[in-house]
């Protein structure tokens, strides 16, 4: 049986939750969950590969166990969700790492490497969006309405997201067996969220998801510049993140291995989980030392 540490550290005076397992001298696999979730989404995938990489799973500020400051003290934007993983890494001594992003994972990363490219080994990208053409537009237009013009007008579409409803059609969308999703997957994460205050905290990162798309350019320039090894896996049925953004990566990254799952929505660990592991596994014993 695998070990899974579940820990805690002090980060800039908050609290911050963190799953840890493997070897502490093995190349490093951090783990960057998306919204409405936390690391609780790598509950299964931890084990499958703790054997070979230290994996690091942190939940962010106003998800899962971590702190949920309110948000007339905090600024929950994607900039400073980064500030607070790029110190959590550090603190723990991680200074060169693979990454998989899901959902709001991606932009924490992208920031991570632009900031420090050199501490970049590999991305995983499961519907971690880096391209314009990864946005279903049905599914983001209320949320660019909101951040453009945040207000009574425009609030009710992106506060509904917030709803049981809501966080179940994000686990269940393009699933062709949704049967193999566990009901705690979303009852848990609604209940996080619904937490006293942390919607104002999710309507800031609404707003602010927006300031995400003017760092496409720098990043894609990062892309080709530093030809990060990447591996996308996404589900071929996800609303929200389209099979089009994971095509998109092998314009800047030619070599990019891209796989659309069929099945597969927008939680493919979920539904689909030993055929992410097999890529992973893959890819990663190729690409990392």
């Amino acid at each position: 049986m695998v070990e899974v540490r579940h820990q805690y550290a002090t980060v800039r005076g908050h609290r911050v939750f963190y799953r840890e397992a493997g070897p502490r001298e093995a190349p490093a696999l951090v783990l960057l969950h998306g919204f409405p979730t936390s690391s609780r989404m790598f509950r299964h995938l931890i084990p499958r590969l703790a054997d070979r990489f230290r994996v690091i799973a942190p939940d962010h500020l106003g998800f899962g166990h971590s702190d949920t400051p309110p948000a007339d003290t905090f600024g929950y934007t994607f900039d400073a969700l980064t500030d607070i993983t790029e110190a959590l890494l550090a603190e723990i001594g991680v200074d060169r790492y693979a990454v998989y992003v899901q959902d709001y994972g991606a932009p924490i990363a992208w920031r991570l490497a632009l900031r420090a490219p050199e501490a970049v080994t590999a991305v995983v990208s499961q519907s971690g969006n880096a391209y314009e053409e990864g946005f279903v537009p049905q599914f983001w237009a209320p949320l660019w309405a909101y951040a453009e013009d945040p207000g009574p007008g425009t609030e009710p579409a992106v506060r509904a997201a917030l709803g049981p409803d809501a966080v179940r059609w994000q686990y269940l969308h393009g699933v062709d067996r949704p049967e193999l999703v566990d009901p705690d997957t979303w009852t848990a994460d609604h209940r996080d969220i619904s937490r006293p205050g942390n919607d104002l905290a999710q309507l800031a990162l609404f707003r602010d998801y927006a300031a995400n798309r003017p760092l496409y350019p720098r990043l894609h320039t990062y892309f080709r510049e530093s030809r990060v090894p990447l591996l996308a896996v996404w589900g071929a049925g996800d609303l929200i993140f389209g099979p089009d953004g994971a095509r998109a990566f092998a314009r800047d990254l030619p070599d990019a291995e891209i796989h659309l799952v069929p099945g597969g929505g927008h939680f493919l660990l979920e539904s689909h989980l030993d055929t992410v592991v097999g890529h992973m596994r893959d890819f990663l014993g190729r690409t990392l030392p």
